[in-house]
């Protein structure tokens, strides 16, 4: 009884039993009353189907697919997992839907066009006012404005599943202050697609921390976007043109930068080192950038025309790989405590000299992988791919 109320962030003001094991009383605040029966009364009484509550904030691309993931698999986690994962509210930069009973998933978007404008702060705190059992907010924007209100949803026991790497890379401080607050409340922080879109990376190295094992060194291929960009130039085509098909095909992020100045990737080793248990800043990162120095001022249209500029220096990266019998790839290393990111020419025989298409690969050498590591490898970019990873958060928040 006390555990399931816990899971959910009601508090216990006083407990009394009667001379009956049979009989136990607890008092709760007035405000988690609805809460508290529906959620015993799920755990005791019920068919055994657990419900979960969604609210997703960011609705684009990615946020899109995860809709319709959740819609299409809503039979299967019914009669499978025995979970019944109702979307509830969702937001966009200006809007936001709300209905208790669930949201229509297939007439939403007209419906959050016409919905009442409201803010994210706003939002969220309606989920709190709400105050639904097993809660669960997920975050498929880019938005700093959305990281801010995790504190407030962590500290009422809502669950955060976060797509966005904002929270996780930035100041140490606030990142341990997250993984705190999902501890002292007994919920969940997770952002499996941080890293590797919907690559078990985080989990399979919370497992091996778990089971005692130590991370001593981490290599990565990390962004999707640059294995593909540097895998389809060959110098047939300008380097612009292959980097604006890898926007095209939504590879990217918004703006293309983040990727090739290999700040998104720095943010994730960055995140990869403090998983492993590293209290390291994104300063503390070596990034030995390739792009010219004109090519990082301006609108994202002033970077593509600069890239045309340049296109000598780009081809001479290419041709000097090539005469050697070299590939390109950007790189990411994590040991002895430093991290590093940067482009390297590897030879055939280096372990993501196969790596095709948006392929992402990390290799883990912990004590029990030491001289072979392990490995996790596949399409580390996609907007399918990416909701699958956020998907996939949901069902392992909803289940513990």
């Amino acid at each position: 009884m006390f555990t399931t109320l816990g899971h959910n962030g009601i508090n216990i003001h006083a407990i009394a039993q009667g001379s009956s094991e049979r009989n136990i009383s607890a008092i709760i605040s007035s405000k988690d009353v609805r809460k508290a029966v529906n959620t015993l009364h799920e755990t005791f009484f019920s068919d055994g189907n657990k419900q979960v509550n969604v609210f997703i904030a960011g609705v684009g691309t990615v946020g899109s697919r995860l809709i319709e993931q959740l819609r299409k698999q809503h039979k299967h986690l019914t009669n499978e997992l025995r979970l019944n994962v109702r979307v509830v509210g969702m937001a966009n930069s200006r809007r936001a839907l709300l209905a208790t009973d669930g949201l229509d998933l297939e007439s939403y978007p007209s419906d959050l066009a016409g919905a009442a404008d409201t803010t994210i702060s706003d939002f969220t705190d309606t989920i709190i006012e709400q105050n639904l059992r097993n809660s669960v907010f997920v975050d498929v924007t880019a938005s700093p404005d959305v990281v801010e209100t995790y504190p407030k949803l962590l500290a009422k026991s809502v669950s955060v599943i976060a797509c966005n790497k904002i929270a996780a890379s930035s100041e140490y401080e606030k990142y341990s202050h997250l993984k705190g607050l999902a501890r002292e409340f007994g919920t969940n922080f997770f952002f499996e697609t941080n890293v590797g879109a919907g690559l078990p990376v985080i989990h399979t190295l919370g497992d091996l921390l778990r089971s005692g094992d130590k991370v001593n060194r981490i290599e990565a291929v990390l962004s999707g976007t640059l294995n593909f960009v540097f895998n389809n130039y060959d110098g047939t085509r300008n380097f612009a043109e292959v980097v604006r098909q890898a926007q095209d095909e939504g590879y990217t992020e918004p703006d293309p930068r983040l990727d090739l100045s290999g700040t998104d990737v720095a943010r994730k080793i960055l995140i990869l080192a403090r998983e492993s248990g590293y209290a390291i800043e994104m300063e503390d990162i070596a990034n030995t950038g390739f792009l010219p120095e004109s090519c990082l001022k301006g609108s994202v249209e002033d970077f593509y025309r600069e890239m045309g500029r340049h296109e000598s220096h780009f081809r001479g990266l290419l041709d000097d790989a090539v005469k050697k019998g070299l590939t390109l790839k950007y790189i990411a290393s994590f040991a002895d405590g430093k991290a590093s990111v940067g482009l390297q020419s590897i030879g055939p025989d280096h372990n993501f000299a196969n790596l095709s298409g948006k392929d992402n690969a990390v290799l883990f050498y912990t004590n029990r992988y030491s001289e072979q590591p392990l490995v996790i490898k596949g399409a580390g970019a996609g907007a399918d791919v990416t909701a699958a990873g956020v998907f996939a958060d949901i069902i392992r928040a909803s289940r513990t």
